[in-house]
């Protein structure tokens, strides 16, 4: 059935000034990048060569206004919530009753690393699928990143959720709906799941969101499955690649966040590194193209929104209250102490290659799990990297709650 937008939601069109396109062929021209050596295993951190070469093609090469115009192919809009500026993408599924899903991105994440599935998973027999399997399909930026933006308040994942209510209820006219998400969104996912599970069909996590508690002090030899076991010795040898910018951002994002948006090369020094440390085989060359990488950065750089979606981690991570150092063990807060903590039905996607990791016990535990998978392959940018297998899990996840 096709859903009305409220009046309060209006088509929204991504048109960067001509003017910003060349002050940022301007700052190329002119950047003073750092020396290097002694490096060529990213060691000390992004590759001098490699990122010259990048740059000289983001300067050149790169055609931005192309990636607009397939921005602008889907239907973009815009609306005002508590004065938060959402920007959404909203596509109508085809097929005999289609379900309403709002898939959240993270960082360094945009809404369009979602852009191989919305075709298939709105309009699923155009993409060799079951028309049974349709969703209509809603992708928002976060607030504060990208064309969400400009706020003068952070908002946080458990605030973006109740914003997402407000968005699928409120302005899409939605009485119940599907979540899912990765890293930052699968936060927002799990917090639907906990604190709104009676808007909630069910929620799809690609991340151990709200089980920091369980998993900190989970020890792998304490797990029966071998497979289990082997993946989250793999995610602990890996924790390191997270720590640098979860340190920067959860203390003192505001001053780097002055560097880097004032400097295009260092932005995309930043973003690219979490990228190739966070890919599933470290091969960043592999998974994406120049222009994937260079549309990423260029969202954020154009939108102004590094600072803002940066500040995010300052309020959300868990800190302890008698050191008010960034503590990982420690619960999220949340909206009531039953059991399960996450009650709408939940499924699990846990690709090997992630930088988290949870056990299926901890999932039966504090869950009401409805679909679990193991998947071969895949890393904490699963849905961009290895887009059919997370494909076949959300329609999998779905198929039983329609």
């Amino acid at each position: 059935m096709t859903q009305q937008l409220s009046t309060a939601a209006t088509p929204f069109t991504i048109a960067v000034p001509e003017a910003s396109l060349e002050d940022l062929r301007r700052r190329l021209i002119h950047a003073r990048i750092a020396s290097d050596f002694n490096n060529a295993d990213w060691q000390y951190g992004v590759e001098r060569s490699y990122l010259v070469d990048l740059m000289e093609y983001w300067r050149d090469g790169f055609d931005w206004r192309a990636q607009e115009a397939a921005m602008n192919a889907l239907p973009n809009y815009r609306v005002t919530l508590d004065d938060v500026p959402i920007h959404f993408v909203k596509v109508e599924g085809k097929g005999p009753r289609p379900i309403p899903i709002v898939l959240s991105h993270g960082w360094p994440w945009t809404y369009w690393d979602y852009h191989k599935v919305i075709g298939p998973l709105s309009d699923p027999a155009a993409h060799g699928g079951d028309p049974k399997d349709a969703f209509d399909v809603i992708v928002p930026s976060l607030p504060g990143f990208g064309f969400s933006s400009p706020i003068d308040r952070t908002v946080i994942p458990r605030q973006m959720a109740g914003l997402w209510v407000r968005l699928m209820t409120d302005v899409l006219g939605y009485d119940r709906f599907a979540a899912s998400g990765g890293d930052m969104g699968a936060f927002v996912s799990a917090y639907l799941a906990h604190e709104h599970a009676q808007h909630l069909i069910g929620a799809h996590l690609a991340f151990p969101a709200l089980l920091a508690a369980s998993t900190a002090a989970h020890d792998p030899a304490d797990n029966p499955d071998p497979v289990e076991r082997e993946i989250h010795e793999a995610v602990l040898k890996r924790r390191h690649t997270i720590r640098a910018h979860v340190a920067v951002h959860a203390n003192d994002p505001q001053t780097i966040g002055y560097a880097l948006n004032d400097s295009p090369v260092g932005l995309a020094a930043w973003i690219i590194e979490r990228r190739r440390n966070f890919a599933a085989d470290g091969d960043i060359e592999a998974r994406y193209t120049r222009d994937d990488l260079l549309t990423l950065c260029s969202i954020y750089w154009f939108t102004g929104t590094i600072n803002t979606s940066m500040r995010v981690y300052r309020d959300m991570i868990a800190r302890s209250p008698l050191t008010g150092e960034l503590d990982g063990s420690a619960p999220y807060p949340l909206a009531h102490d039953r059991m399960p903590v996450l009650e709408a039905p939940t499924s699990v996607s846990v690709f090997p290659g992630d930088i988290g990791f949870a056990p299926r016990s901890a999932y039966e535990r504090y869950t009401n799990l409805h679909h679990y998978t193991l998947q071969p392959r895949g890393g904490h940018f699963a849905v961009f990297e290895e887009p059919e297998l997370y494909l076949t899990d959300v329609r999998a996840a779905f198929r039983g709650l329609r």
